[in-house]
């Protein structure tokens, strides 16, 4: 019987912000907004910024722009925090591309989600994997999202692929724990919720923590959670996460993108966000008030 490796730190931190792009209101990217957006998330308890994911808008930025809110963000926080760069496509040598582009502009480690639209079978997708992480040096996050990709990062890809050396953790959005916990028993990777309703419950049977879209407007009490957990109060722990419930199913699970919901809270509340890009839509004036309600209701208690 083999013995599992012991479960490696959170190479990025714990508490991780998969963070908007902020643009001007004619569209452009607001680096600017970004700064300010970024140095306020690190000040309120994020240890690290996830950029150019899916709530970052990654389908409808340009390369250029990617790599230029890489190089902004990190010159408003240097080494306060971690920079994780989203290079993901349905192209493995466009991947590259980004992936490379992103070390150079100072990213720390890369956010790679499964090839999307092909559907390619494991394989493929073992392959896809292991030509990016051999491209740099950066540390590699796995980004299982099946449910927008259309195809998943099986478990047992996933255990195969922990044998490289520069891919380092998980970020799970797969909705399958069971899948997840056998994952985290059997190798060494960091595993992040990806999915904000399972911050606390990941982290409980070992998880490194999340990377969140509710981080990028209630920074402060995601982060509390983790501590409370870590200081030994798990019944306070599980008292926040249930007190963020009602703003994170507002957020996720209420028919709208969280970029769209993220930032219709981020203007609600005077901070930098801009509009998102279309296909995308602005939440509608009922949806904005009822999120922002619930905002305020959390932060205010």
């Amino acid at each position: 019987m083999t013995t599992p490796e012991a479960p490696s730190a959170a190479p990025f931190g714990r508490a991780l912000c998969a963070m908007v792009t902020p643009f001007t209101q004619a569209g452009a990217l607001d680096r600017d907004g970004a700064q300010a957006l970024a140095d306020r998330l690190v000040s309120e308890g994020c240890d690290g910024l996830v950029l150019s994911g899916t709530t970052g808008e990654s389908p409808t930025t340009t390369d250029a722009e990617k790599e230029e809110l890489v190089r902004a963000v990190r010159e408003a926080v240097g080494q306060r925090a971690s920079i994780v760069a989203g290079v993901g496509t349905a192209d493995t040598r466009h991947t590259v591309e980004l992936a490379r582009t992103a070390e150079k502009a100072g990213a720390d480690g890369l956010l790679v989600v499964a090839p999307y639209y092909s559907r390619p079978p494991q394989d493929a997708v073992e392959a896809h994997f292991r030509e990016v992480a051999d491209a740099t040096g950066l540390p590699v996050v796995l980004y299982d999202i099946p449910g927008r990709t259309g195809t998943r990062v099986a478990p047992e890809t996933v255990i195969r692929l922990a044998g490289h050396p520069r891919i380092v953790a998980v970020k799970d959005c797969s909705h399958d724990f069971l899948g997840a916990q056998r994952v985290i028993g059997a190798t060494g990777l960091a595993y992040y919720a990806g999915c904000d309703e399972h911050n606390l419950a990941l982290y409980a049977v070992g998880g490194a923590g999340y990377v969140s879209t509710v981080s990028n407007v209630i920074p402060r009490h995601l982060r509390s959670v983790l501590d409370a957990f870590d200081g030994g109060h798990t019944a306070a722990a599980a008292r926040l996460q249930q007190q963020a419930t009602p703003l994170i199913e507002l957020m996720m699970a209420a028919g709208l993108p969280g970029a769209v919901t993220a930032k219709a809270v981020l203007h609600g509340r005077g901070l930098p966000a801009g509009p998102v890009r279309a296909p995308l839509r602005p939440a509608g004036p009922e949806a904005a008030d009822r999120l922002l309600a619930a905002c305020e209701a959390l932060t205010a208690g």
